[in-house]
């Protein structure tokens, strides 16, 4: 009697030990949520001076924290997700090398474009009192956090860029009507709804078609890889250095066309140098198979992933802490922000941690949304979207185009998979691969040569796209800008009203 007895004392301590840790895991959340949103009182607390609008700046700033948290929980899943769907990276893996990178671009290179999200898109003679700049600023933050938030529980990638654009113009015509809202600004971002997705997707799909024409259509792959691979490694280093340098180092340093230009040129050669040797010794003992080849594209893809993401630090942390930067000038000054506005490392550093924090808490779900659920990734493609990305930014900066970095991305995923799609239904031949008779199949022996031919087209059509999120993700795009607008519009009449 004593064994059984024991066993099961032994099994009931064990099950009290799962649900401690189970239990210990659903409060580790909150609770990190909770240290945070304290430290961020505490830093506002502290750094703010004394006036009749320290409460409001204490205010704002745990609304930024909440943003930087939906930044990190939305926006990031477009870099990493591709990278997770093709097995390079790891859940674990993606998440550290992102909140490193994010975090690095924040502190070091971010900021540059807040005068934007925190001033021009509000008209300069708009004659706003300093506590009504205030309260729209607040209810724009408010309103993108809050939707981004729900967009991330949906599942759907959103720009956060557009979701705080929408606030800011939302709360800014409930303030001041139409005429305060800077309509040439929302015009060009209006513009990359269809600008950013159509041109991430048309060269990830070109670049996804150009290595299959040159390398994994061919006879002799491995031959094939070492002529083409390390050009194509060289081009993504070449296109990174350009990258980084304009788009992501701009609050630093500035670089003339030619200095960014020059970069790009060096990285070229610097890439093709490290890449030409490794590749030929990879080829002598490889097999001839697509899954091999497409290995080698294994670590540019990491390298790139982390550059993407360090430069979208440097960028997008904008979203979260450019009306906090707008709000503290104003508290600060007594006017509004009018005039140029300074980025303290106090709100820098709440907006940079706050998406560290939110990727590793939630991030999870829409880095599988993007990588997994909307068509299947091998690091091939994963490389054609990354590659892209940076492409695209650097054509429509050149440009003056306006872009988002979220559409593009996934943009780029759709273009992929509509291309596989394409070739693959389509019967586009690969010399690769022996092509199958449709006549050999018992069921078509009874039918004509052309019935058996339609029937076996038929059966082998598929759709590598799934459709469902395709009309769930550009729903949600259109409708991101008028949705934190009228939420915005609404918290601040309800602001508004509380403080009448």
């Amino acid at each position: 009697m004593g064994k059984p007895t024991l066993d099961k004392d032994l099994k009931k301590v064990v099950h009290i030990e799962k649900a401690a840790e189970s239990l210990g895991r659903s409060l580790a959340k909150p609770g990190l949520l909770a240290v945070f949103m304290a430290a961020c009182i505490a830093v506002a607390s502290h750094f703010i001076d004394e006036s009749s609008h320290a409460s409001l700046v204490i205010t704002a700033a745990v609304i930024a924290a909440y943003m930087a948290l939906n930044i990190g929980a939305n926006d990031v899943a477009n870099n990493m997700g591709p990278a997770v769907g093709s097995r390079v990276l790891s859940m674990s893996g993606a998440i550290a090398i992102a909140a490193l990178c994010e975090v690095s671009g924040a502190i070091l290179a971010g900021g540059d474009v807040v005068s934007t999200v925190a001033k021009d898109l509000l008209v300069t003679d708009h004659g706003l009192k300093t506590i009504s700049f205030i309260h729209i600023m607040i209810a724009a933050l408010l309103a993108a956090s809050l939707w981004t938030h729900l967009a991330t529980y949906l599942g759907a990638p959103v720009s956060t860029t557009h979701a705080i654009v929408g606030g800011v113009m939302g709360s800014g015509t409930m303030a001041a009507g139409f005429d305060a809202v800077n309509w040439s600004v929302m015009g060009r971002i209006s513009a990359s709804w269809v600008i950013s997705p159509a041109a991430g997707g048309l060269i990830a799909a070109m670049l996804l078609g150009l290595i299959k024409w040159l390398i994994i259509y061919r006879q002799d792959r491995v031959a094939a890889a070492q002529r083409w691979v390390p050009p194509l490694v060289a081009l993504m280093s070449g296109v990174f250095a350009m990258y980084i340098v304009s788009k992501g180092l701009q609050r630093v340093w500035t670089p003339s066309t030619v200095a960014v230009l020059a970069f790009g040129l060096a990285f070229f050669a610097f890439g093709f140098a490290i890449t030409a040797p490794w590749i030929n010794r990879r080829a002598a003992v490889i097999p001839n198979t697509r899954k091999a080849i497409a290995q080698c594209f294994t670590i540019p893809l990491i390298f790139a992933v982390g550059l993407l993401s360090f430069a979208h630090g440097a960028n997008d942390v904008a979203n979260a802490v450019g009306p906090l930067a707008a709000i503290v000038s104003a508290a600060q000054a007594g006017t509004n922000a009018d005039q140029d506005v300074a980025l303290p490392l106090w709100v820098l550093a709440i907006g940079a941690f706050g998406i560290s924090l939110g990727l590793t808490l939630f991030g999870p779900k829409l880095i599988r949304t993007v990588g997994e659920k909307i068509t299947k990734m091998d690091p091939i493609r994963a490389y054609c979207v990354a590659l892209s990305a940076a492409v695209t930014v650097l054509v429509a900066s050149a440009m003056g185009l306006p872009v988002s970095s979220t559409h593009i991305a996934i943009g780029a995923v759709f273009g992929v998979g509509y291309l596989r799609e394409l070739l693959t239904n389509k019967g586009v031949p690969n010399p690769a691969v022996k092509p199958r008779s449709v006549f050999l199949e018992p069921s078509s022996l009874n039918r004509t040569p052309q019935e058996a031919v339609e029937n076996y087209q038929k059966k082998e059509k598929r759709r590598l796209v799934r459709r469902q999120h395709v009309y769930g993700i550009a729903a949600a795009w259109v409708i991101t800008v008028p949705a934190a607008a009228l939420l915005s519009a609404g918290c601040y009449m309800v602001m508004r009203a509380v403080t009448d």
